[in-house]
Order: structure tokens, then sequence, then C-alpha cells
């Protein structure tokens, strides 16, 4: 009888922390597409994704876009580039587990992971002058921001792939700081809110946020890829009068125009005037905001020279591919002109970016032009021969297709 009542009172206790354990995350064994060798293609892999630690979730990649950021560090062979690396920052996913102290999300909500931090709680975070985290500043980390700062991914050697800007969405499953997740609070077609996790944002952003576009004002944008159409969308959206693209691919101009693009200009097809003296003769002395979404020294230097002297702003979206200083007219800033920059187009991820899903919900916001084409995930190295030939804005990367 006492060996009965033992039994049952051992089950008794044991069973709710059985409940607990199964309750636990465990590591997860999914498909990435590891980048072994600079500009080489990437291998689909089976890698093993850790369970999150303190203030950490793990996300499940529903869909992932291919940003030229991607490109840049794909093709880096000097430091920061780092292999093997899982790439990848423009995504949307449903969170899969929590680790202690998450309370902003839960298990099954929709998230889109963001290379900048957001917490909250800082200086930085409840400044309206900066959108940079002073607890988590952006910095070329390989592993988790805080805690044992380490990679959550393993191949299947055991040896460690490194994270990607604090994302790392070119796998199945991936394992990100709290500060860096967004809930979605209302339904939006998936592959239309990856889009703002990174390229989008950082245009509309520039417009909006950092150079605050006036209405009437003329805008002057070099290149056009995702970003700069997205400037230009955001400076439509501001109001500008007059909003003047700058490419080297003629194509560029009729798919401009949906984002607002009212004149095109061709570099190559300039003879032997500078871009600064055919910007200024097309405005009569020079735009009132100019856009560098390239990411080249020169460019931007032609940028500042066009914009108009006494008041012009330049705002550099593109981060320089060589890591080149670039060099303006001292003269030229007392006289007035300035450069400014921004990540993610000076944007809050947390504040900001639910303002854009509420104004592409109300239409006021396109971002259904972006999506120029769409592959599977074990076709992803056909959405980078896509954006190295210059031939889509944004693929979608579908993780189940």
């Amino acid at each position: 009888m006492w060996k009965l009542i033992h039994f049952l009172i051992t089950a008794f206790l044991q069973s709710p922390k059985k409940e607990m354990e199964d309750k636990t995350p465990k590591p997860i064994k999914c498909k990435a597409a590891v980048c072994r060798v600079a500009g080489e293609r990437l291998q689909i892999e089976e890698v093993v994704v850790a369970p999150p630690q303190r203030y950490e979730v793990r996300i499940k990649i529903i869909c992932t876009s291919l940003c030229q950021t991607d490109i840049t560090f794909w093709r880096m062979k000097e430091l920061p580039g780092l292999f093997p690396i899982i790439l990848g920052h423009e995504a949307v996913g449903v969170v899969e587990s929590v680790g202690e102290a998450v309370e902003e999300v839960a298990v099954g909500d929709t998230v889109l992971p963001v290379f900048l931090a957001e917490c909250g709680g800082c200086a930085g975070c409840g400044s309206r002058r900066s959108n940079e985290c002073s607890v988590l500043p952006f910095t070329m980390r390989m592993g988790m921001p805080r805690g044992d700062e380490a990679s959550r991914f393993t191949d299947a050697a055991g040896g460690p792939v490194h994270h990607f800007i604090s994302v790392s969405s070119f796998v199945e499953y991936t394992v990100v700081d709290v500060a860096h997740v967004v809930k979605l609070h209302k339904p939006i077609p998936p592959a239309k809110a990856a889009l703002l996790s990174c390229g989008i944002s950082t245009g509309v952003g520039g417009a909006w946020k950092t150079a605050d576009v006036e209405p009437g004002s003329t805008v002057a944008i070099f290149g056009l890829g995702a970003v700069g159409l997205a400037a230009a969308e955001g400076a439509r959206m501001q109001g500008a009068g007059r909003i003047i693209g700058v490419d080297v691919n003629p194509g560029k101009f009729e798919i401009g125009k949906k984002f607002g693009i009212t004149d095109f200009v061709n570099s190559k097809e300039i003879g032997d005037r500078s871009l600064s003296e055919v910007i200024k003769e097309m405005t009569g002395g020079g735009a009132d905001y100019c856009f560098e979404c390239v990411g080249l020294a020169s460019l931007m230097a032609d940028a500042f020279e066009s914009s108009r002297s006494g008041w012009g702003k330049t705002i550099i979206l593109g981060a320089e591919k060589h890591g080149s200083p670039i060099s303006v007219n001292s003269m030229e800033i007392l006289r007035g002109r300035s450069i400014m920059g921004a990540l993610l187009g000076g944007m809050k991820p947390k504040t900001d970016i639910p303002i854009l899903m509420e104004k592409y919900i109300r239409k006021e916001l396109n971002l259904d032009d972006f999506i120029t084409h769409e592959v599977g995930f074990e076709d992803i190295n056909k959405a980078f021969e896509l954006l190295e030939e210059g031939k889509s804005i944004r693929c979608t990367i579908w993780m189940d297709r």
C-alpha cells in the first residue's frame, strides 16, 4: 500500500516538471543558405539553430528579400567580411520560441527582424535627435549583441556560422535580440512587410525623418535602386514639386514614375558636363535636397555639388562600398549647404515602421511595385544574379517553395 502511495506522490510531483521540460526550447535542425567564400554561390546546408537565451527570440522565417547591402558583404574579402556567414536582413517571420525576460512578443506573433535596435529605455531611444540605440548601437558584430555574444548557428561539423548585422534571414529559423524585433499589429502581406525591415524604410525615412522634405521643393536622387526609388516615394509623400532621378539604366525612368520621379538624367549621356552642372541647369541653381543611394564617395560629392548653395541638404543613404572618404569644399558648408546621413533613414524601428504599415494599409505608401521577382529558397542564388544584373528591384525569397 505504501509503495503505491509513494508511486502516486512521486508521479504527481514529477509531472509538472516534465511538462516544463517539454516546453523548453530545443535546438532546431533546418536549412540555411551559407556563404563560405566571398563572391561564391551560397550553399544550401543543414545547420543547428540554438534555443533563444535571455532577451532573445527565435523566429521561423516566412520570406526574405535580397538587399544591395547583402551583395556588398557577400563580395567583401577583407574585414568586416567573415566566413562562413548567413547573410540576409530583410524578412518577416513568426515567433517560434522566446528566451527569459522577453515580454513584448510571444510565440505565434508575426514580426520583422531589423538590423537596427530600439530598446526603448536608453538615452538614444528616448531622443528625437537620433534613431541609434545607446545600449545596442549598430555594429558589424558576428554573434548576438549581448549575453555571451556568440553565434546561435552551428554547421554539420559543429563549427560556428556567423550572424549578419543582428538578423541573418537566409535560414529557416534565426535568433534575434528582442530589441531588434518589430511586432506586426495589423495584417499585411508578408512579402510587403519584409520590405520595411531595411531598404524601403531607409529611403522613405530619409525623405520623411532625416531630410523632412518640404512641399513644393526640388529633389534629386542619385541611384534608382530600391533605396533610391523609396526615397522618391518618400519625397512624393512629403509633397515634393519635382523629383529628378539619376541613374545609368534608362529603364529606371519608367519604373521611377510609379514612385513620383518626374525627370530623369542618364549619367552616361551627359557628355563632358558634370552631373552637378546638369542638375543646376535643370533646377535653376541646384536641388533643395539631394539623396545619394549608391554608396560611392565620388557620387556623394556629385550630390553635394548638385545641391543649392545656401540651404541645400545632401542625405547619404548608401554605405560607401570601398570605405573611401568624401571630399567637399568647406566654404560651401560655411555658406549653408549641409551633409546628413542616417541608418534606416533616421527611423526608430519599433516606433516608425508601424506608421509606414498604416500608410500602406491606407494606400498612401506604394510597396507593391518594389517587388519584381519571386523565387523559392533553393533558388536563392538566382536572386543574387537578378540584382547584380540590374533586372530586379526586390526579389522575394519564399522559404516554403
